[in-house]
């Protein structure tokens, strides 16, 4: 796998998310409470709100439009809701943040 620099894990604040722009559009790469790093689709799938202004709870983000639940991990839409968004592989070194290749391609059938 091929490994494309974003930035450093410093630069995420704990319970936050910063965006990476992408020819496929936004990425929201997020921060949990446990310093864990997660990508995804900076876009809900049930209206398009933007994740990454959303609220990160455990493993988990709430859309600041309409409350909807997406798993960080997964990037499924959690309880009674459904849809999902694309989640893509992140790795940390040294301080650093590194999301795959995959991130800079378009979605594959």
């Amino acid at each position: 796998m091929n490994w494309i620099a974003i930035g450093l894990t410093a630069d995420i604040p704990l319970r936050g998310a910063r965006c990476v722009a992408t020819p496929q559009g936004q990425i929201a790469v997020f921060r949990t409470i446990e310093n864990r790093f997660f990508a995804i689709e900076d876009r809900c799938p049930h209206k398009g709100g933007p994740l990454s202004q959303g609220i990160v709870h455990g493993a988990e983000v709430t859309c600041p439009l309409h409350n909807w639940v997406i798993s960080l991990k997964t990037g499924m839409a959690l309880g009674a809701d459904e849809g999902s968004v694309r989640t893509f592989a992140l790795k940390v070194e040294g301080g650093k943040l590194f999301i795959s290749s995959e991130a800079l391609v378009g979605r594959t059938a």
